[in-house]
């Protein structure tokens, strides 16, 4: 394949990315986003094969990139999947004083 054909399947894939992706509503974001990661994971795996499997300097430092941005999406990803997971948990009321009690006296307990 010549460079144009590979730059105009880039280009055709984050167009079609950005409209799937914008059409996602915000309750199925997680666990999407979870998968997303999976994905992730594969893409940062081949672009690390090709790394090591690089002749030419040009080919090398494409794939050295696609491993940095796949690593910082993977990364990314799981970082802001955590941060949404715990909105979802809510507060925790502070333990209260009987139950830090109640908790001594069964530690005691042979």
């Amino acid at each position: 394949m010549d460079g144009m054909s590979l730059l105009t399947i880039t280009v055709l894939a984050v167009f079609v990315g950005f409209e799937v992706v914008s059409k996602v509503s915000s309750t199925l974001h997680t666990p999407l986003m979870s998968g997303a990661n999976a994905i992730h994971g594969i893409i940062l795996v081949g672009a690390i094969i090709v790394a090591g499997q690089a002749g030419d300097p040009w080919v090398l430092a494409v794939a050295l990139l696609a491993v940095v941005l796949a690593t910082a999406n993977l990364v990314g990803g799981f970082v802001v999947t955590d941060r949404m997971l715990e909105m979802f948990r809510g507060r925790q009321r502070p333990p209260s004083k009987a139950d830090a009690t109640a908790g001594a006296a069964e530690e005691r307990r042979p």
